[in-house]
């Protein structure tokens, strides 16, 4: 485990209240780096129109918009995987009913620590980071790293993407003006610590980038690919759900046709949010 979660914030409080007091199933999103919880929002109420009640934690000390994120990049510092992981631990070991669990790029990482600790009911991991035993390393996830991995420095620092960084690793299947709109809209400064810890997870037995793949509890898991993702790979996802078979619950996978990393925000995001709905509604209700 690594160092205590920081106390959960008083929205996120609230947001666990209402989710209580209304008997339905909860859905936790968990958003990745350079996105903020507000990324969630259209997939949150698509899920409340369905009948679960959605909620969107932050990573610890996560800023409400993107403007206060541009105004204080510092916030995103050194948080690591074990931290948020943690953090998000603790606010589903406060909800009277476990919840699906949806994640995106390192929220989808994190969505499968957490269903590897039991605490998940249902788990989607879309264009998932990878974890300690996935070993595929394309070219392209490379290059959509070296922003953070390129300087040592940046373990210990908050790092923006240029528009020229997030048209590559997020935005390259849409077209100009909506990647444009994309970066000016989503993308914020993201802690490089998660993304070294990643890349070294292979060479490190006491990572905290690794999934327990053999909890039994671990519940049904869907991991979803998109086909032209830049920063995840469809080897990177298939190795993932590769070892994610060998566990005795349902493992099921699919890749979403000419999708690259921002598929989860894009004018595209209602195909991938009804995939994660059609498969979440086959086991919770």
């Amino acid at each position: 485990m690594s160092d205590p979660a920081p106390l959960i914030p008083a929205p996120t409080l609230a947001d666990i209240e209402r989710a209580n007091a209304s008997g339905r199933t909860p859905v936790v999103f968990i958003h990745g780096l350079w996105l903020l919880p507000a990324s969630w929002d259209r997939w949150a109420a698509l899920f409340e129109a369905a009948g679960y009640t959605p909620l969107s934690p932050g990573w610890p000390d996560d800023p409400d918009t993107v403007e206060e994120a541009a105004a204080h990049p510092e916030v995103f510092a050194n948080k690591t995987v074990g931290q948020v992981a943690d953090h998000y631990g603790a606010v589903i070991a406060r909800l009277d009913r476990k919840p699906a669990v949806i994640g995106h790029s390192f929220g989808g990482l994190l969505a499968q620590i957490i269903a590897g600790r039991g605490l998940s009911a249902a788990t989607v991991a879309i264009d998932a980071a990878p974890f300690r035993g996935v070993l595929p390393l394309p070219i392209s996830a490379l290059r959509s790293s070296l922003p953070v991995l390129g300087n040592p420095a940046n373990r210990h620092r908050a790092v923006p993407l240029t528009y020229e960084q997030f048209r590559y690793a997020f935005a390259n299947a849409v077209g100009e003006q909506e990647a444009r709109h994309l970066h000016e809209a989503y993308a914020v400064p993201a802690p490089g610590a998660p993304l070294f810890q990643a890349a070294t997870a292979n060479f490190n037995p006491w990572t905290e980038a690794k999934a327990d793949t053999d909890n039994p509890d671990r519940g049904p898991l869907l991991i979803v690919s998109g086909e032209k993702d830049h920063t995840v790979p469809h080897a990177i996802s298939a190795a993932a759900y590769k070892r994610q078979q060998r566990n005795p619950g349902l493992t099921e996978f699919t890749e979403i046709p000419g999708r690259g990393h921002s598929l989860t925000i894009d004018s595209g995001w209602r195909e991938v949010a009804a995939t994660a709905l059609a498969f979440v509604e086959r086991f919770v209700k």
